[in-house]
C-alpha cells in the first residue's frame, strides 16, 4: 500500500505584493480607532476612548487573520510527480548540498 501512494510537490506561490493591500487596509483601521479615541479622550470620557480601540482591534483582528490564511491557501500549489519523470531541484535546495568532509 504504501508503494502506491503518488509524491506530491508542495508549491507556495505567495508573495508580499499579494497581502500588501490587507495589511494597509488594517493600518487604515488602526490608525481611524487610534484618531476616534483620541476625539474621546478630548470629550473627558477616558474610559470610551480606550474601550473604542479595545473593540476596534479585537473586532478587526479575526477579520485580518481571515483574510491572511484564506489569501496564503489560495496560493498553495501541490502537483502530483510522476516516477518517470526526473524532479528539477531549484537552486539552493537543501537536496543539492553536499556535506563537508574533514580533512585529515
Amino acid at each position: 500500500m504504501i508503494n502506491n501512494m503518488q509524491k506530491y510537490r508542495f508549491i507556495c506561490t505567495l508573495t508580499f505584493g499579494d497581502i500588501y493591500a490587507q495589511i494597509i487596509v488594517w493600518l487604515i483601521t488602526i490608525t481611524v480607532s487610534l484618531a476616534s479615541a483620541l476625539a474621546l479622550m478630548g470629550a473627558r470620557k477616558p474610559v470610551y476612548a480606550l474601550a473604542t480601540v479595545g473593540l476596534v482591534v479585537l473586532l478587526s483582528l479575526p477579520f485580518l487573520l481571515f483574510a491572511f490564511v484564506t489569501t496564503l491557501l489560495n496560493h498553495i500549489e501541490l502537483t502530483p510527480i510522476e516516477a518517470t519523470t526526473k524532479v528539477e531541484s531549484m537552486p539552493g535546495n537543501v537536496s543539492e548540498q553536499r556535506p563537508i568532509q574533514a580533512t585529515s
